[in-house]
């Protein structure tokens, strides 16, 4: 009898976890597949993000530096009724140049608009070009300039792109280098941050930044690393001559494999408690340094 309770509370025993394996077994290929169905889910919000701002430039400023420098824009549209400013002389171009200008009422153009501040003009325009590093070097031949490179390793903030790019514009820089992967990519607030330059740079997309360094090299660039722990303070390092300025992640700085393959590396001297500044910030002091070098070269 007693040999019998045991044996049944065996075979309920033995129920119970026959019954809880086949519930996990039913449940693991659901779980797996949910979390598939979320992975491609995130793939595609990460990719309709990228796809976002290819195609649409907004506010006066930067619709304007497009049309002047003369790059291909399918249609531009204008909120009805504005027809004063600056817009005036976006429709003047446009006409000029044969552009396609549609009138909107303003709730379709806020309907459109993927930033808040629009100011009534958005121009539709085919996706940006990158160019190859060999073009950035054709441009500084073309000048008869010692060819003047910035190299982003990783710069993430699409408002920093559009300030360096700004900057590089403004410093007469050649051109600027980015990865493809894990970086901030050329879109409609990269467009607006930089005021329009981002219409007068040559900028490169590569694979691999440290494959990029050295194609530079190759070219006959010094390559000059901008790190907190560097020895010696921009002012004291020569940035004359061909130039490659590498600047780094806004919260990991250069990596270690660039680092590596940088000539030298500069600092800029920190006297407060916070020891970093932003990285658009970190490249006008350096380029603009260099920018000072030049000048009083001549």
């Amino acid at each position: 009898m007693k040999e019998r309770r045991n044996a049944d509370r065996r075979t309920q025993k033995d129920r119970r976890v026959q019954g809880e394996r086949r519930k996990f077994e039913r449940n693991t290929p659901d779980r797996r597949q949910q979390e598939r169905r979320q992975a491609v889910r995130r793939e595609e919000d990460r990719q309709q993000e990228e796809k976002k701002f290819d195609d649409q430039i907004e506010g006066r400023n930067s619709v304007l530096e497009l049309l002047e420098s003369g790059k291909d824009i399918n249609k531009i549209f204008v909120t009805r009724g504005e027809k004063h400013g600056s817009i005036n002389k976006i429709l003047a171009i446009a006409k000029e140049r044969k552009i396609i200008v549609v009138e909107k009422d303003k709730r379709q153009m806020d309907e459109m608009a993927q930033e808040e501040n629009y100011q009534g003009v958005i121009a539709i325009v085919p996706p940006f070009e990158y160019v190859e590093i060999s073009d950035i070097l054709d441009t500084a031949k073309e000048r008869g300039e010692d060819p003047f490179v910035i190299i982003l390793d990783g710069i993430e903030d699409p408002h920093n792109l559009g300030s360096i790019i700004r900057t590089a514009e403004t410093a007469g820089v050649h051109g600027i280098i980015i990865p493809k992967r894990r970086a901030a990519s050329v879109n409609n607030t990269v467009n607006k941050a930089s005021a329009g330059a981002v219409e007068h740079m040559k900028i490169a997309r590569v694979t691999n930044i440290s494959d990029a360094i050295e194609e530079l090299k190759q070219a006959g660039l010094w390559i000059c690393g901008t790190d907190v722990s560097a020895e010696k303070y921009y002012y004291n390092q020569d940035l004359t001559g061909p130039l490659g300025i590498v600047i780094g992640n806004e919260g990991k700085g250069i990596s270690d494999k660039v680092k590596k393959n940088c000539d030298f590396n500069v600092k800029i001297p920190m006297s407060g408690k916070i020891q970093s500044l932003n990285a658009s910030v970190s490249t006008g002091i350096i380029v603009y340094e260099a920018v000072k070098q030049r000048i009083s070269k001549k």
